[in-house]
Protein backbone atom coordinates (compact mmCIF):
# COMPACT_ATOMS: atom_id res chain seq x y z
CA UNK A 1 0.00 0.00 0.00
CA UNK A 2 1.26 3.46 -1.13
CA UNK A 3 2.10 5.74 1.38
CA UNK A 4 -0.44 8.79 2.06
CA UNK A 5 -0.11 12.40 0.34
CA UNK A 6 2.33 14.77 2.52
CA UNK A 7 -0.41 17.16 2.76
CA UNK A 8 -2.25 14.90 5.07
CA UNK A 9 -3.74 16.42 7.99
CA UNK A 10 -1.28 15.30 10.80
CA UNK A 11 -2.19 17.45 13.41
CA UNK A 12 -5.76 17.66 12.83
CA UNK A 13 -6.14 13.67 12.68
CA UNK A 14 -4.41 13.22 16.24
CA UNK A 15 -6.59 15.99 17.42
CA UNK A 16 -9.46 13.82 16.43
CA UNK A 17 -8.54 10.47 17.60
CA UNK A 18 -7.33 11.94 21.42
CA UNK A 19 -11.06 13.57 21.40
CA UNK A 20 -12.56 10.11 20.31
CA UNK A 21 -10.44 8.03 22.66
CA UNK A 22 -11.11 10.44 25.70
CA UNK A 23 -15.23 10.50 25.22
CA UNK A 24 -15.23 6.90 24.82
CA UNK A 25 -12.79 6.39 28.21
CA UNK A 26 -15.15 9.55 30.21
CA UNK A 27 -18.18 6.87 29.13
CA UNK A 28 -16.86 3.86 30.66
CA UNK A 29 -16.01 5.70 33.75
CA UNK A 30 -19.72 6.77 33.26
CA UNK A 31 -20.89 3.29 33.81
CA UNK A 32 -18.05 2.37 36.27
CA UNK A 33 -19.49 4.95 38.60
CA UNK A 34 -22.97 3.90 38.16
CA UNK A 35 -24.02 6.62 35.96
CA UNK A 36 -24.23 4.67 32.94
CA UNK A 37 -26.08 1.57 32.17
CA UNK A 38 -24.08 -0.16 29.80
CA UNK A 39 -21.20 0.98 27.64
CA UNK A 40 -19.61 -0.54 24.07
CA UNK A 41 -17.36 1.56 21.91
CA UNK A 42 -15.07 1.39 19.47
CA UNK A 43 -11.09 2.37 21.30
CA UNK A 44 -8.53 0.84 19.26
CA UNK A 45 -10.08 1.89 15.73
CA UNK A 46 -9.48 5.71 15.96
CA UNK A 47 -6.58 5.70 13.14
CA UNK A 48 -9.11 3.81 10.53
CA UNK A 49 -12.30 5.16 11.88
CA UNK A 50 -11.27 9.01 12.03
CA UNK A 51 -9.58 8.80 8.49
CA UNK A 52 -12.76 7.62 7.05
CA UNK A 53 -14.81 10.24 9.15
CA UNK A 54 -12.78 13.31 7.61
CA UNK A 55 -13.37 12.20 3.62
CA UNK A 56 -16.56 11.55 4.21
CA UNK A 57 -18.53 14.13 2.60
CA UNK A 58 -21.08 15.45 4.90
CA UNK A 59 -24.45 16.76 4.27
CA UNK A 60 -28.40 15.46 3.90
CA UNK A 61 -29.94 13.67 1.08
CA UNK A 62 -28.82 11.80 -2.47
CA UNK A 63 -25.77 14.24 -3.43
CA UNK A 64 -24.03 13.42 0.17
CA UNK A 65 -22.55 10.09 1.62
CA UNK A 66 -24.87 7.83 3.48
CA UNK A 67 -23.28 6.07 6.49
CA UNK A 68 -24.45 3.05 7.84
CA UNK A 69 -22.38 2.20 11.12
CA UNK A 70 -22.62 0.03 14.28
CA UNK A 71 -21.89 0.65 17.59
CA UNK A 72 -18.33 0.80 17.38
CA UNK A 73 -18.37 4.10 15.18
CA UNK A 74 -17.75 6.47 17.52
CA UNK A 75 -14.34 7.84 15.97
CA UNK A 76 -16.64 8.37 12.45
CA UNK A 77 -18.29 10.90 14.08
CA UNK A 78 -16.13 12.36 16.10
CA UNK A 79 -14.33 13.24 13.25
CA UNK A 80 -17.08 14.39 11.61
CA UNK A 81 -17.86 17.17 14.01
CA UNK A 82 -20.09 15.12 17.09
CA UNK A 83 -19.60 17.05 20.01
CA UNK A 84 -18.79 15.35 23.57
CA UNK A 85 -22.05 16.42 25.40
CA UNK A 86 -23.89 14.65 22.43
CA UNK A 87 -22.08 11.30 23.63
CA UNK A 88 -22.44 11.75 27.10
CA UNK A 89 -26.36 12.23 26.47
CA UNK A 90 -26.74 9.91 24.46
CA UNK A 91 -24.45 7.39 27.52
CA UNK A 92 -26.87 8.47 30.83
CA UNK A 93 -29.86 7.75 28.49
CA UNK A 94 -30.93 11.81 29.04
CA UNK A 95 -34.21 13.36 27.04
CA UNK A 96 -31.87 15.79 25.66
CA UNK A 97 -30.05 13.32 23.89
CA UNK A 98 -30.64 14.17 20.12
CA UNK A 99 -30.38 10.76 19.03
CA UNK A 100 -32.69 8.77 20.35
CA UNK A 101 -33.96 11.00 23.17
CA UNK A 102 -32.86 9.01 25.66
CA UNK A 103 -34.53 5.76 24.40
CA UNK A 104 -31.34 3.70 23.34
CA UNK A 105 -27.47 2.21 23.89
CA UNK A 106 -24.72 4.02 24.16
CA UNK A 107 -23.03 4.94 20.67
CA UNK A 108 -26.09 4.25 19.11
CA UNK A 109 -26.13 7.53 17.41
CA UNK A 110 -28.68 8.96 14.65
CA UNK A 111 -28.22 11.78 12.84
CA UNK A 112 -30.48 12.52 9.30
CA UNK A 113 -28.72 16.34 8.98
CA UNK A 114 -25.27 14.23 7.98
CA UNK A 115 -26.71 11.23 6.67
CA UNK A 116 -25.41 8.82 9.49
CA UNK A 117 -28.69 6.08 9.78
CA UNK A 118 -29.69 5.14 12.85
CA UNK A 119 -27.10 2.85 14.14
CA UNK A 120 -29.08 -0.64 15.68
CA UNK A 121 -28.03 -3.53 18.00
CA UNK A 122 -28.99 -6.27 16.09
CA UNK A 123 -25.70 -7.28 14.36
CA UNK A 124 -24.72 -6.83 10.51
CA UNK A 125 -28.59 -5.67 9.81
CA UNK A 126 -26.76 -2.66 8.46
CA UNK A 127 -25.06 -4.35 5.74
CA UNK A 128 -28.61 -4.76 4.22
CA UNK A 129 -29.93 -1.40 4.90
CA UNK A 130 -27.43 -0.19 3.53
CA UNK A 131 -28.46 -1.24 0.05
CA UNK A 132 -31.22 1.21 -0.04
CA UNK A 133 -29.54 4.03 0.17
CA UNK A 134 -27.12 2.42 -2.38
CA UNK A 135 -29.68 2.08 -5.12
CA UNK A 136 -31.64 5.15 -4.44
CA UNK A 137 -27.78 7.08 -5.21
CA UNK A 138 -27.45 4.75 -8.36
CA UNK A 139 -30.49 6.01 -10.01
CA UNK A 140 -30.10 9.56 -8.60
CA UNK A 141 -26.30 9.56 -10.14
CA UNK A 142 -23.80 12.48 -8.90
CA UNK A 143 -20.64 11.22 -6.48
CA UNK A 144 -22.90 10.32 -3.69
CA UNK A 145 -21.62 7.14 -2.05
CA UNK A 146 -22.75 4.73 0.33
CA UNK A 147 -20.77 3.56 2.94
CA UNK A 148 -21.34 0.26 5.60
CA UNK A 149 -19.05 -0.54 8.10
CA UNK A 150 -19.19 -3.39 11.03
CA UNK A 151 -16.74 -6.26 12.59
CA UNK A 152 -15.34 -9.10 11.75
CA UNK A 153 -17.91 -11.76 13.50
CA UNK A 154 -20.74 -10.33 11.61
CA UNK A 155 -19.96 -11.44 8.41
CA UNK A 156 -21.42 -14.75 9.40
CA UNK A 157 -24.77 -13.17 9.26
CA UNK A 158 -27.03 -13.28 5.91
CA UNK A 159 -27.02 -9.79 5.78
CA UNK A 160 -23.75 -9.57 4.66
CA UNK A 161 -23.81 -12.04 2.70
CA UNK A 162 -26.70 -10.50 1.12
CA UNK A 163 -24.97 -7.02 0.88
CA UNK A 164 -22.55 -8.59 -1.22
CA UNK A 165 -25.08 -10.76 -3.52
CA UNK A 166 -27.21 -7.25 -4.43
CA UNK A 167 -24.45 -5.31 -4.82
CA UNK A 168 -22.58 -7.05 -7.21
CA UNK A 169 -25.64 -7.63 -9.90
CA UNK A 170 -23.95 -7.38 -12.87
CA UNK A 171 -25.30 -4.24 -14.90
CA UNK A 172 -27.23 -3.35 -12.17
CA UNK A 173 -24.27 -2.34 -9.26
CA UNK A 174 -24.22 0.05 -6.70
CA UNK A 175 -21.86 2.74 -5.16
CA UNK A 176 -21.20 0.82 -2.43
CA UNK A 177 -18.12 1.55 -0.35
CA UNK A 178 -18.05 -2.22 1.98
CA UNK A 179 -15.98 -2.01 4.89
CA UNK A 180 -15.09 -4.86 7.66
CA UNK A 181 -13.00 -3.74 10.55
CA UNK A 182 -11.71 -7.46 11.80
CA UNK A 183 -10.16 -6.90 15.48
CA UNK A 184 -10.41 -10.66 15.59
CA UNK A 185 -12.74 -10.85 18.01
CA UNK A 186 -16.63 -11.81 18.46
CA UNK A 187 -17.58 -10.82 21.73
CA UNK A 188 -15.55 -13.78 23.37
CA UNK A 189 -15.12 -16.03 20.58
CA UNK A 190 -11.14 -15.74 18.74
CA UNK A 191 -11.40 -15.11 14.79
CA UNK A 192 -9.10 -17.86 14.99
CA UNK A 193 -11.04 -21.17 14.82
CA UNK A 194 -14.08 -19.22 13.01
CA UNK A 195 -12.80 -18.04 9.27
CA UNK A 196 -11.78 -20.46 7.04
CA UNK A 197 -10.73 -17.96 4.06
CA UNK A 198 -7.38 -15.86 4.78
CA UNK A 199 -8.78 -12.45 4.54
CA UNK A 200 -12.58 -11.52 5.08
CA UNK A 201 -11.71 -9.85 1.94
CA UNK A 202 -11.10 -12.68 -0.07
CA UNK A 203 -15.16 -13.40 -0.30
CA UNK A 204 -15.69 -10.22 -2.55
CA UNK A 205 -13.46 -11.87 -5.29
CA UNK A 206 -16.48 -14.54 -5.57
CA UNK A 207 -18.81 -11.48 -6.55
CA UNK A 208 -15.96 -9.54 -8.78
CA UNK A 209 -15.46 -6.80 -5.95
CA UNK A 210 -12.86 -4.93 -6.12
CA UNK A 211 -11.33 -5.28 -2.41
CA UNK A 212 -8.01 -4.48 -0.57
CA UNK A 213 -7.05 -5.31 3.05
CA UNK A 214 -4.91 -2.25 5.05
CA UNK A 215 -3.53 -2.16 8.59
CA UNK A 216 -6.21 -0.52 10.37
CA UNK A 217 -3.78 0.41 13.00
CA UNK A 218 -1.77 3.16 10.55
CA UNK A 219 -3.12 6.12 10.06
CA UNK A 220 -1.34 6.56 6.81
CA UNK A 221 -2.13 3.62 5.36
CA UNK A 222 -5.46 3.79 6.32
CA UNK A 223 -6.14 7.53 4.68
CA UNK A 224 -4.74 5.85 1.55
CA UNK A 225 -6.81 2.81 1.24
CA UNK A 226 -10.27 4.77 2.49
CA UNK A 227 -9.05 7.82 -0.81
CA UNK A 228 -8.22 4.90 -3.26
CA UNK A 229 -11.61 3.10 -2.42
CA UNK A 230 -14.25 6.20 -2.07
CA UNK A 231 -12.33 7.33 -5.63
CA UNK A 232 -13.39 4.18 -7.19
CA UNK A 233 -16.82 4.40 -5.96
CA UNK A 234 -17.65 7.58 -6.50
CA UNK A 235 -16.38 7.27 -9.95
CA UNK A 236 -17.07 3.62 -10.72
CA UNK A 237 -20.34 3.64 -9.41
CA UNK A 238 -19.81 -0.01 -8.55
CA UNK A 239 -19.13 -1.16 -4.88
CA UNK A 240 -15.79 -2.14 -3.28
CA UNK A 241 -14.80 -3.79 -0.30
CA UNK A 242 -12.08 -2.38 2.26
CA UNK A 243 -10.75 -5.19 4.88
CA UNK A 244 -9.22 -2.79 7.86
CA UNK A 245 -7.12 -5.23 10.45
CA UNK A 246 -6.89 -3.66 13.92
CA UNK A 247 -7.10 -3.44 17.53
CA UNK A 248 -9.96 -4.00 20.82
CA UNK A 249 -8.73 -2.50 23.67
CA UNK A 250 -11.41 -2.08 25.93
CA UNK A 251 -12.95 -5.96 25.15
CA UNK A 252 -16.55 -6.41 23.86
CA UNK A 253 -18.53 -3.94 26.41
CA UNK A 254 -18.80 -3.29 29.60
CA UNK A 255 -20.01 -6.63 29.58
CA UNK A 256 -16.84 -7.96 29.78
CA UNK A 257 -15.49 -5.52 31.89
CA UNK A 258 -14.49 -2.86 29.86
CA UNK A 259 -10.70 -2.73 30.86
CA UNK A 260 -7.84 -1.74 28.88
CA UNK A 261 -6.17 -4.82 26.77
CA UNK A 262 -2.23 -3.94 26.65
CA UNK A 263 -1.73 -6.98 24.75
CA UNK A 264 -3.44 -5.12 21.44
CA UNK A 265 -1.49 -2.10 19.34
CA UNK A 266 -2.59 1.25 20.40
CA UNK A 267 -3.57 3.30 16.96
CA UNK A 268 -2.79 6.31 18.69
CA UNK A 269 0.70 5.51 20.79
CA UNK A 270 1.67 3.89 17.13
CA UNK A 271 0.73 7.53 15.69
CA UNK A 272 2.50 9.38 18.48
CA UNK A 273 5.72 7.80 17.51
CA UNK A 274 5.62 8.57 13.60
CA UNK A 275 4.53 12.33 14.70
CA UNK A 276 7.42 12.70 16.84
CA UNK A 277 9.52 11.08 14.04
CA UNK A 278 8.50 13.80 11.75
CA UNK A 279 9.24 16.20 14.57
CA UNK A 280 5.45 17.00 14.47
CA UNK A 281 4.74 16.49 17.91
CA UNK A 282 6.70 16.12 21.53
CA UNK A 283 5.75 15.15 25.04
CA UNK A 284 4.54 18.04 26.18
CA UNK A 285 2.20 18.96 23.20
CA UNK A 286 0.64 15.20 23.28
CA UNK A 287 -0.04 15.94 27.60
CA UNK A 288 -1.35 19.52 26.59
CA UNK A 289 -3.91 17.80 23.72
CA UNK A 290 -4.72 15.23 26.51
CA UNK A 291 -5.21 17.75 29.24
CA UNK A 292 -7.42 19.51 26.71
CA UNK A 293 -10.09 17.01 26.00
CA UNK A 294 -10.17 15.84 29.69
CA UNK A 295 -11.48 18.78 30.48
CA UNK A 296 -13.86 18.75 27.99
CA UNK A 297 -15.39 15.61 28.73
CA UNK A 298 -15.59 16.29 32.45
CA UNK A 299 -17.54 19.91 31.30
CA UNK A 300 -19.65 18.06 29.23
CA UNK A 301 -20.44 15.43 32.03
CA UNK A 302 -21.17 18.41 34.51
CA UNK A 303 -23.32 19.54 32.15
CA UNK A 304 -25.23 16.27 31.55
CA UNK A 305 -25.40 15.78 35.16
CA UNK A 306 -27.99 19.18 35.37
CA UNK A 307 -30.35 17.16 32.44
CA UNK A 308 -33.51 15.14 32.90
CA UNK A 309 -33.87 11.51 31.59
CA UNK A 310 -37.12 11.07 30.18
CA UNK A 311 -40.21 10.88 31.29
CA UNK A 312 -42.42 7.79 31.04
CA UNK A 313 -45.18 9.17 29.04
CA UNK A 314 -42.77 10.17 26.27
CA UNK A 315 -42.31 6.71 25.57
CA UNK A 316 -45.48 6.88 23.16
CA UNK A 317 -43.97 9.90 21.43
CA UNK A 318 -42.40 9.74 17.83
CA UNK A 319 -44.00 6.16 17.39
CA UNK A 320 -46.50 8.12 14.72
CA UNK A 321 -46.33 11.11 12.39
CA UNK A 322 -48.63 13.56 14.00
CA UNK A 323 -50.63 15.74 11.96
CA UNK A 324 -49.08 19.74 11.68
CA UNK A 325 -46.66 18.32 13.89
CA UNK A 326 -43.09 19.43 12.65
CA UNK A 327 -41.37 17.26 15.35
CA UNK A 328 -43.36 14.11 14.73
CA UNK A 329 -40.65 13.01 12.53
CA UNK A 330 -37.35 14.75 14.04
CA UNK A 331 -35.07 11.24 13.83
CA UNK A 332 -37.03 9.81 10.54
CA UNK A 333 -35.13 9.66 7.01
Amino acid sequence: MAKASSQLPYEKIYQLMVKSRVLEERLIKIYKSGEGYFWIGGPGQEAFDVSLGLQMRKGQGLDYDYFHGHYRSAPVLVAMGLEMIDGVRLMKNLATDKSTGGRNFCNHYAIPEWNIVPITSPIEVQYSMALGTAWAQRRHGGQGITIVTGGDAGTAEGDFASCLIWASRPGSEVPLLILVEDNKWGISTSAQGQHGEKNIADRAKAFNIKSAVVDGNSVEESWQAIEEAMNYVRTKRKPYFLQANLSRLYGHSSASGANFVSTEGDCIKLFEEELKKKKLIDDSKIKSIFDKYQEESMKALELARTEAPPTPESVWEYVFKEKNDPHSNWRGF
